[in-house]
């Protein structure tokens, strides 16, 4: 059995019902729900809310939980002698949440582009856990319990003209937005999420 690590991110909605969804400006450039790695002796839910503040700029509500979203390299052979594991596994806390301005209270850092879309209209280009875990959250449940596989790395594509997130009432494709997130960065939970790869930098993801 791989490592584990610890991740939060949030489905976070506006007045209009969109979702707001993170894109790395390097490496895969999934769309992903914006999130992070927990600190030592941090909760969950502070975790999601310092995360999602620094990597967007905006202040969140919790609402709830959605759910516990598994991200694994499920039916991975061992590696050869001298090559490296698989990924850790990644357990990704997943919030309902939603703004509490009309505008981000601060600048993102990071390297992320922002967005906000329709739920009917996501991205082809999201993380395994991004897209289950907003039908999961517009549909109402919680307590979700899932298990997501990784996908195949997709080719790079340059970020259209007009991506931002500083506002609930900006268009997708209205100028480039800020700021950085089922693994991180290139692996994509950028964790939670998964924005592949979570960490403590400004998805995972998620």
């Amino acid at each position: 059995m791989s490592a584990l690590t610890w991740a939060v991110a949030a489905v976070v909605s506006d007045d209009a019902g969109r979702v707001l969804l993170c894109r790395q400006g390097r490496g895969e450039r999934r769309w992903a729900l914006p999130g992070g790695r927990l600190r030592r002796e941090e909760s969950p839910a502070a975790a999601v809310l310092r995360n999602i503040r620094t990597e967007t700029g905006w202040d969140v509500q919790i609402v709830d939980l959605v759910g516990l979203y598994r991200l694994s390299d499920r039916g991975t052979a061992p590696p050869p002698a001298g090559r490296c594991g698989p990924l850790p596994d990644v357990l990704v806390h997943v919030f309902r949440a939603r703004v509490t301005a009309g505008t981000p209270t601060a600048d993102p850092t990071g390297g992320c582009h922002l967005g906000w879309h329709a739920p009917a209209d996501l991205p082809d280009a999201v993380t395994p856990i991004t897209r289950t875990a907003v039908i999961d959250a517009l549909a109402g449940r919680s307590g979700v319990l899932r298990d997501a596989g990784r996908e195949p790395a997709r080719p790079a594509t340059a970020p259209s003209v007009g991506e931002s997130g500083r506002g609930p009432g900006a268009t997708p494709g209205a100028g480039p937005g800020a700021g950085p997130g089922g693994r991180g960065a290139s692996g994509d939970p950028v964790a939670p999420g998964q924005r592949a790869e979570p960490d403590d930098s400004p998805a995972a993801r998620r």
